[in-house]
């Protein structure tokens, strides 16, 4: 790519390696279809598990029935070594091709909005991007359909809604400021999270756990104080974000406690029907913000600056694709994993990302919003190992 201000051109034609990215997840995915399905009482735990980003709530209680023995060892040796080696490969594929996509779904996401300043517009596309992904799945019988009344629609909406705010907040951050920051300010969740369920639930954490926030708060703020390119809009965006993920946990426990939800509403169906629901919602306060006129001399302007149709077309689209199909991998590797490897996996995840996109788009960090960003992301895997043990 060549950086001019803040446009960012890339190749009109889809790079090889994504292309085996995307098929080689496709792949995964429609094998993965045909594995057992988790219980619907566990379901039922899950969507009132605590507060998370995306996926992690969707998957807090479903580690007890995981597969442990992938990443656990046992004394002597066994007839199942082999396959114990196999699980640890397979998930050791998963968490690798989990943070691939992720990477991949923040610099294409970064690079849309480079080049068309359209947040919305780009949020509301990347939501509609994995529904006909799992309308395939249902009409082609690899995924049971979800079987939903008027009354599990309302009952899940409030869920939708957060979902929204939490993508939506996510995206405008990403497009007011760097990558990096606006990973590091959704590093402060816990923070948020914490403070919601003890003004509305009334749930207090152990001390230890309370202390194990001091330094993501101070982190942030370190990093905050010294980001080259602060900005506001990226900052309270993201703090909007995180709101609305941890609102979602607050919402399953005090909405949805004991109502049903629907039949076949597996996490991944459960994920899918939010989008859906979040992507009609979306739609038309986007085309309230970012009216059709804007949209189309947004386009011609990207256009007139050198950048072709193709090319626009092809990062927007990139950027949904990866956004749902990290998803829907992360559900396999979160699922096959102890909570102390969730949260490690979770942590190295957020590291992973800030590094790529520093070297992707060149952002510059000082020490000291480095040392800041690094405590940060330590205290969030503190808070979830304190939290983990104290539960």
């Amino acid at each position: 790519f060549i950086e001019n201000r803040r446009r960012i051109y890339v190749s009109d034609k889809m790079p090889t390696a994504t292309m085996k990215i995307l098929l080689l997840t496709t792949a995964l995915l429609g094998a993965s279809s045909f594995n057992a399905r988790m219980p619907a009482s566990k379901l039922q735990q899950v969507h009132r598990g605590s507060g998370s980003n995306n996926v992690n709530d969707l998957l807090s209680v479903t580690k007890s029935t995981s597969l442990n023995s992938a990443v656990s060892t046992s004394g002597g040796s066994t007839p199942d070594e082999g396959k114990s080696m196999a699980e640890t490969l397979k998930v050791g594929g998963y968490f690798a091709l989990w943070y691939i996509l992720n990477i991949g779904y923040n610099i294409y996401n970064k690079k849309a909005l480079n080049i068309v300043n359209l947040p919305w517009t780009i949020a509301t596309l990347q939501l509609f991007a994995g529904i006909p992904y799992v309308f395939f799945l249902w009409t082609t019988g690899l995924r049971k359909k979800p079987i939903l009344t008027t009354e599990n629609v309302q009952n899940l909406a409030p869920s939708a809604i957060c979902h929204l705010g939490t993508h939506v907040g996510a995206v405008l951050s990403l497009g007011a400021g760097a990558v990096s920051f606006t990973h590091i300010v959704k590093a402060s969740e816990p923070v948020v999270s914490a403070l919601l369920s003890a003004v509305f639930l009334k749930e207090f954490l152990p001390i230890p756990v309370y202390l194990s926030l001091l330094p993501v708060i101070g982190g942030v703020g370190l990093a905050s104080l010294k980001e080259l390119s602060f900005s506001w809009l990226a900052f309270s965006t993201a703090m909007l974000s995180n709101v609305a993920s941890a609102s979602r946990a607050i919402l399953s426990k005090t909405v949805l406690s004991g109502k049903p939800m629907g039949e076949n509403l597996t996490a991944q169906n459960l994920y899918a029907v939010l989008t859906i629901l979040a992507f009609v919602m979306l739609l038309p306060m986007s085309l309230c913000v970012e009216t059709p006129m804007k949209i189309k001399a947004v386009v011609d302007a990207a256009i007139s600056g050198g950048t072709p149709m193709g090319e626009l077309a092809m990062v927007s689209a990139l950027s949904g694709v990866f956004y749902y199909l990290y998803n829907e991998v992360a559900f396999l590797a979160l699922n096959a994993v102890a909570p102390v490897t969730h949260a490690v996996g979770n942590t190295i995840k957020r590291v992973v990302i800030i590094l790529a996109s520093v070297i992707v788009f060149r952002n510059p960090m000082t020490n000291l919003g480095a040392a800041g960003s690094a405590i940060a992301i330590f205290g969030t895997l503190l808070y979830s190992l304190a939290k983990n043990k104290f539960k």
